[in-house]
């Protein structure tokens, strides 16, 4: 009788893009329920709390403002449906770039897995953030921020936003919410999760923070700028990995004044400190000038103490009261004890 033998082959293993590809799957449809949901009377009250901005407050026309109504809006707890369904959207946008774009690129560069994930990093996020940027600069433009700079603290707190600004803010809480799931999607290595739950968390920490305490304004600008820096910097690290050049063009680590090459370590780290220092100088500028205006609010603001008459208790204080002090005339008329002395002298 032959034993057959168990056979040691393990199952197939499943591809990156073939993973990515079924979880986008699973996602659009997914969002496909909420979108479907707006067909029927019954589900539609439920869906277009996912699919649609809430918390909408129309302002009547004015002749100083306006001809036309305003909508505006402001939060609530129901913002948390519209930023789960705009996550699910992040998602399938994700893999789409991520399927159309950076894998055609990546099979034709042959990266290695350290530079294959630095890359896809780099491509999303550089995407991102030139959409991002150029959003916040149009909504910059067309609500007058740049011409009229007060508008940014004037009227503070900014209950209310337009409807570009609330869905800015409401689709920078999705993308930076999606990337959790995209930890597991894109398999991030276990020693990289630290670092990119702290980067996404800071992120989440921050435009929460200004969505939640109406710095809309203030929050918008920063991005802004904080964007395009960010930009900058995965744009030029994608040339990095994109061609060999770009890598060797740091490694001429050699002072040399007549060609001008101070890329040494020394004088990067001088050029680190002298910045950090003016940093950290221009912050203790702005923390005392702040405690100096506390200091004169709180005492400007102090009420002043009055003190109260002493009132002594007895006959005698209700005799003098009688017959005034100091030798006034009381009211019956009467003179006071040092008068009579004097006439009486």
């Amino acid at each position: 009788m032959a034993i057959r033998k168990k056979s040691t082959k393990s199952p197939p293993v499943l591809s990156h893009e073939f993973v990515l590809q079924n979880h986008a799957d699973i996602v659009s449809c997914v969002a496909m329920v909420f979108l479907l949901g707006l067909m029927f009377e019954i589900t539609a009250k439920a869906s277009i709390i996912f699919v649609t901005l809430q918390y909408n407050v129309t302002l009547p026309a004015t002749e100083e403002q306006a001809t036309e109504s305003a909508f505006l809006y402001y939060y609530g707890i129901k913002d948390l449906a519209t930023v789960f369904f705009y996550m699910l959207v992040a998602i399938i946008i994700h893999a789409i770039i991520q399927e159309y774009v950076l894998d055609k690129i990546n099979r034709r560069m042959h990266f290695s897995k350290t530079k294959h994930s630095k890359f896809n990093e780099s491509g999303q996020l550089s995407a991102f953030y030139l959409f991002s940027c150029v959003w916040g600069t149009f909504i910059l433009i067309s609500e007058n921020y740049i011409s009229d700079p007060t508008i940014l603290w004037r009227a503070y707190p900014h209950n209310l936003m337009t409807f570009q600004m609330k869905f800015f803010y409401i689709s920078q809480l999705a993308y930076w919410f999606h990337a959790f799931p995209e930890l597991y999607f894109q398999k991030t290595k276990k020693e990289d999760i630290p670092r990119q739950l702290v980067y996404i968390g800071l992120y989440l920490f921050h435009i929460a923070g200004a969505y939640l305490l109406n710095l809309n304004h203030l929050g918008l600008v920063l991005l802004v700028l904080h964007y395009f820096v960010e930009f900058l910097f995965h744009i030029s690290r994608l040339f990095y990995f994109s061609d060999e050049k770009y890598q060797k063009g740091a490694e001429n680590q050699k002072l040399d004044f007549s060609t001008g090459n101070f890329n040494v370590l020394a004088v990067r780290i001088a050029v680190l400190a002298s910045i950090c220092i003016t940093q950290a100088f221009m912050m203790w500028k702005f923390i005392n000038f702040q405690l100096r205006r506390w200091r004169e609010h709180s005492t400007f603001q102090a009420p002043t103490v009055k003190k109260k008459p002493t009132v002594t208790k007895g006959r005698s204080s209700r005799k003098g009261t009688e017959n005034g002090v100091n030798g006034t005339v009381t009211s019956n008329g009467a003179d006071s004890p040092r008068n009579r002395k004097e006439k009486s002298s």
